[in-house]
């Protein structure tokens, strides 16, 4: 399966967010109640949904059944500005009924069927535990190439060629400013 590096990018940061909601300080599982808390804060997050779809996309989590495998593994080798339409995966992708209720706030915003698509791009990838190294060729696995990319703090996935798809600097800036931006409308202090 080949996974553009759009994806590949999105699914850590997916990840991340998922492992950041699950445990409180203490240590106990709290996902249930913080997924809950962020789908009743669905009216502000669908404005983060292109800046950050991975911290929007984490209020579906659980909510896709995913019908088609194929259909989904065909969307990941999909550039960001290829998507289908999100009617176009009426037959491959179900929506539990919460997860409906979601959608439909979603889709009346700009960019609501390229935001559905993603956020069940991310789901489906979390699912498959082997997709990390999916988009890797075997040249890209040896280790020369491993310590080399990532010597100077490069951590974009293997074979990313940054002439061709910019250097993500910016985007990630401003991902990581709006994120910052929620937290503290969140209550939470800033980091500097």
């Amino acid at each position: 399966m080949t996974i553009t590096p759009f994806f590949l990018e999105l699914r850590s940061a997916y990840q991340s967010e998922i492992d950041d909601l699950t445990f409180d300080s203490e240590g106990r599982d709290v996902l249930g109640q913080r997924l809950a808390d962020k789908r009743r804060e669905i009216n502000f997050l669908v404005h983060m949904m292109e800046l950050s779809p991975e911290m929007v996309a984490v209020m579906f989590h659980r909510g896709f059944h995913f019908k088609l495998p194929g259909v989904m593994d065909h969307l990941l080798s999909l550039e960001a500005d290829e998507f289908a339409e999100w009617g176009g995966f009426a037959d491959a992708v179900e929506l539990a009924p919460w997860a409906q209720d979601l959608a439909e706030v979603v889709l009346k915003q700009p960019g609501g069927e390229w935001f559905l698509a993603v956020a069940a791009g991310l789901e489906y990838m979390a699912g498959k535990p082997v997709v990390a190294s999916a988009g890797q060729s075997e040249d890209d696995e040896s280790e020369d190439d491993d310590e080399s990319s990532h010597e100077d703090g490069d951590n974009r996935p293997q074979g990313f060629d940054a002439d061709e798809y910019g250097d993500g600097a910016d985007d990630e800036k401003i991902r990581q400013e709006a994120g910052a931006d929620w937290l503290v409308e969140q209550g939470f202090d800033r980091k500097d």
